[in-house]
């Protein structure tokens, strides 16, 4: 069983529609109180507990707990449902995450997937963070918003999107200046493991690889917070067309 604890994660949970509960509450603050209305609006059953109960089930938590399955937590999709839902001719912007193991790193970059208009999220469904209370902590409950499709073959996804027309680049420490890449239109970005990078078959279906030019004493950038700039990117070059 799962219980997510955070006030912020567990309204936007129940915003999203997705949340099923029980809500568990054993000191209802005016925060908690304000999260049972939205729970109650929403046809979600609340239980009152105790604390020795409610600390068993759900260690750290703030008086309140929100029960979930691994599935209810995500917007998921499928590539498929995605390319099918585009119109001709439509920009979209896609992020895929390849061996992003650590749940921090992994929640922080779907909150920057939120702010600045991912319309997918692609990851394996091997070698990605799994931690459920992890992530849906670190991106604010923005994992209930953002489409995230999770597959076999991450390789085999991207040769899908470049055969609906979208440009294909990956971050590398090595690769041209991000903001002399045209990133509107349809575009694919590919962030790595800070171990290992990108792999090899994955890279090679890259149509260029991109960088960001930095003047600091370390020689790269945290994984998640590249992402939120590569993502600005994207979005600051879009909004130039408007």
């Amino acid at each position: 069983m799962a219980y997510l604890t955070g006030f912020h994660v567990i309204e936007e949970l129940i915003r999203s529609g997705k949340a099923k509960g029980p809500l568990l509450v054993a000191n209802a603050g005016p925060r908690a109180r304000t999260i049972m209305s939205l729970a109650t609006d929403n046809k979600i059953r609340i239980d009152r507990v105790g604390e020795y109960e409610l600390n068993r089930l759900a260690p750290g938590n703030r008086g309140i707990a929100l029960y979930v399955e691994g599935k209810d937590q995500s917007n998921e999709t499928t590539v498929q449902d995605f390319l099918a839902g585009l119109e001709e001719g439509q920009d979209a912007l896609v992020v895929v995450l390849d061996g992003i193991t650590d749940p921090h790193n992994y929640g922080a970059i779907l909150r920057s997937c939120d702010q600045f208009g991912a319309d997918l999220v692609i990851v394996a469904n091997r070698r990605s963070a799994k931690d459920a209370e992890v992530v849906s902590k670190t991106s604010a409950g923005t994992v209930a918003w953002v489409p995230i499709a999770i597959v076999s073959n991450l390789v085999r996804s991207v040769e899908q999107l470049k055969d609906a027309g979208f440009w294909v680049y990956g971050a590398d420490m090595k690769g041209e200046a991000v903001y002399d890449k045209d990133l509107r239109g349809r575009t694919v970005l590919i962030m790595g493991s800070e171990g290992s990078g990108i792999s090899r078959l994955l890279k090679e279906t890259c149509d260029g690889m991109v960088s960001i030019p930095t003047s600091g004493q370390v020689d790269s950038l945290n994984v998640s917070v590249a992402a939120g700039v590569l993502l600005y990117e994207a979005r600051r070059q879009r909004a130039r067309e408007k």
